[in-house]
């Protein structure tokens, strides 16, 4: 191996990182180290500058390494790899060190964010003393892609690639496409018809020749890799087919909250106590009638049902404000004369419109009365036969800070929205992830907000978390556009940084296949011997963890390379530094 020539480069992010640590004194300190060539400290290393900087200094002075210190290499690991591959050099012979998020951030004493920003980078340098070259590598990929979902999300990705001539096998679970937009009466905040929005897209979607639609019908299980998977489908009791696609792209959606988990508001008990769904439905028939069939004079829209709850969610479900104003409009043109109460926890009109919507809602002659959800729900209850009305709600009005009893004929649960029973086996059979709330977990929530870790796996819509349908529609067209970019180059390039198996080492306990999360490992029974899929290897390093016989090494992280950042971080402590 060559003798190392190490340049080091610690950015000042501004103030993020030169606040609390003193660069000069860390680019000083590590300058003095074996094998650093040059040591430097600059305002904005991420910058074209700052770049440019690197690429000048490597071949002036026949740089072969390079470590920069600045922020997560979640963010810039990338940008500065291209940067010194610019220079020649290949980008595995890099090390980034993190002294924003892991070091000036969290400290507030600059003298001991300043030793652990020492400690960090001479870790890196170190490190990168034992990095070797990699070789980047590509696949060729399928033209076609499946999508999982059929609302508007999942319709709106269909027509974008299949315009561009592209075959798309669009997989809707029910009978019908459309998902929740169908069954919408109007939008919000323009008031305009949502079916008519929405049914010249059905009608592109089910007549269009690239786009093969099956209703009734449900992934169980992917194989393959970005620009090669394929997947077998029922079409019916004796008959089944197989499709192959290069991209995917998940619009699985959410569904509504069960209202009846909330004793409170006796949702199954009270016929008049309805969710927001069902009175959409209500609405599509062109009369606001109670169960009786009389129409309700005093109607409750209760906010927040199942959403910003511990009990039982904890996040904000995003659209049912707007949902609930929306509903004022249409109660208002209905019902003239009907009192109107919207009971909500707190109002949020985020959007574009959102709040001139709200502000215009409030001239509409309603009451708003506000309650705590941590403190106590509004509670439903039968009334008294002399009472001029069907229930009544008891709740402690926040603003006022009294108990106050509120007469109702008709209660619209404006429900939160959450998973699908079934997401854990999509996610499974498409191998992405899932946070807490079970919504589908994007590479990089600001970044890459609907690429997955896994090459090739899209995720649109509100499956990802509750949003509108603009936002929706957006992150169609934005992963579609994705898609056709890398059908348009005709191959795309896979990890490198992955693992590989010592046939001789390996004990054959298949630990490995176990708890590989890409399945990309498997057992060769001949030769006794688990065997690595490089393709399907994303490098995570859990199976290098687990396997008792340390016959797996992982690619750009091995034990040598580990062992010596762990050496660096501890040699400037014990120096005193």
């Amino acid at each position: 191996m060559e003798e190392p020539r190490i340049g080091v480069y610690i950015c000042w992010c501004g103030t993020n990182i030169a606040k609390m640590v003193d660069v000069e004194a860390v680019s000083a300190e590590v300058g003095k180290l074996p094998h650093v060539v040059l040591a430097k400290n600059y305002k904005y290393m991420c910058s074209d500058p700052g770049q440019e900087l690197i690429v000048k200094d490597i071949h002036g002075h026949q740089l072969n390494r390079v470590v920069v210190a600045a922020c997560s290499p979640r963010i810039h690991e990338l940008t500065f790899r291209k940067a010194v591959e610019k220079a020649g050099i290949n980008p595995y012979l890099f090390e980034m060190a993190n002294i924003r998020e892991q070091d000036s951030w969290v400290h507030t004493d600059r003298t001991e964010a300043t030793s652990k920003a020492i400690d960090l980078v001479v870790a890196a340098i170190r490190r990168v003393q034992f990095h070797e070259p990699l070789q980047k590598r590509s696949v060729n990929v399928d033209p076609a892609t499946l999508i999982i979902g059929g609302g508007i999300s999942g319709m709106v990705a269909a027509l974008e690639i299949a315009n561009a001539g592209k075959k798309v096998y669009l997989i809707e679970k029910t009978g019908r496409l459309g998902g929740h937009v169908i069954k919408f009466d109007l939008t919000f905040p323009h008031l305009s018809s949502a079916r008519q929005m929405i049914r010249p897209i059905l009608q592109r979607v089910e007549n269009h020749p690239n786009i093969d639609v099956f209703l009734n019908t449900e992934i169980r299980d992917v194989t393959g890799y970005i620009g090669n998977f394929k997947t077998t489908i029922r079409i019916n009791e004796t008959e089944s087919t197989e499709l192959r696609f290069g991209n995917i792209i998940a619009a699985v959606g959410l569904k509504p909250f069960d209202p009846s988990k909330i004793e409170e508001y006796g949702y199954g008990k009270f016929p008049d106590v309805i969710t927001s769904m069902e009175f959409e439905e209500m609405l599509g028939t062109g009369q606001v009638l109670t169960k009786y069939g009389k129409e309700p004079r005093n109607i409750a829209i209760i906010h927040c049902v199942g959403s910003r709850n511990k009990k039982y969610h904890e996040y904000c479900s995003r659209t049912c404000c707007m949902v609930a104003l929306k509903f004022v409009h249409q109660i208002r043109a209905s019902l003239p004369s009907a009192n109107i109460f919207e009971i909500y926890a707190d109002m949020r009109a985020y959007g574009k419109g959102h709040e001139e919507f709200y502000a215009l809602t409030t001239h509409k002659q309603i009451i708003f009365l506000m309650y705590d959800q941590q403190e106590r729900l509004p509670v439903i209850s039968q009334a008294d036969r002399n009472d001029n009305c069907n229930m009544v709600i008891r709740m402690n009005e926040k603003l006022s800070g009294e108990s106050i009893e509120v007469p109702v004929d008709m209660v619209i649960l404006m429900v939160n929205m959450e998973a699908h029973e079934n997401v854990k086996e999509v996610v499974h059979a498409i191998g992405v992830s899932l946070c807490g709330n079970q919504f589908f977990i994007e590479k990089h929530p600001k970044l890459d907000p609907v690429a997955t870790t896994t090459g090739g796996v899209y995720i649109v819509g509100t499956c990802q978390g509750p949003k509108d349908i603009p936002d929706s529609v957006s992150q169609a067209r934005a992963a579609a556009a994705r898609i056709l970019a890398t059908i348009a180059t005709g191959s795309v390039a896979v990890e490198v940084t992955t693992a590989s198996t010592n046939e001789k080492l390996c004990c054959g306990c298949q630990t490995c296949v176990k708890v590989c999360p890409y399945s990309a490992i498997s057992y060769n029974e001949e030769k006794r011997s688990s065997e690595v899929n490089e393709v399907l290897c994303k490098g995570c390093g859990t199976c290098g963890s687990a396997c008792p016989a340390g016959a797996i090494t992982s690619k750009h992280f091995t034990d040598r390379q580990i062992l010596a950042e762990i050496e660096g971080i501890m040699s400037m402590s014990f120096k005193g530094v």
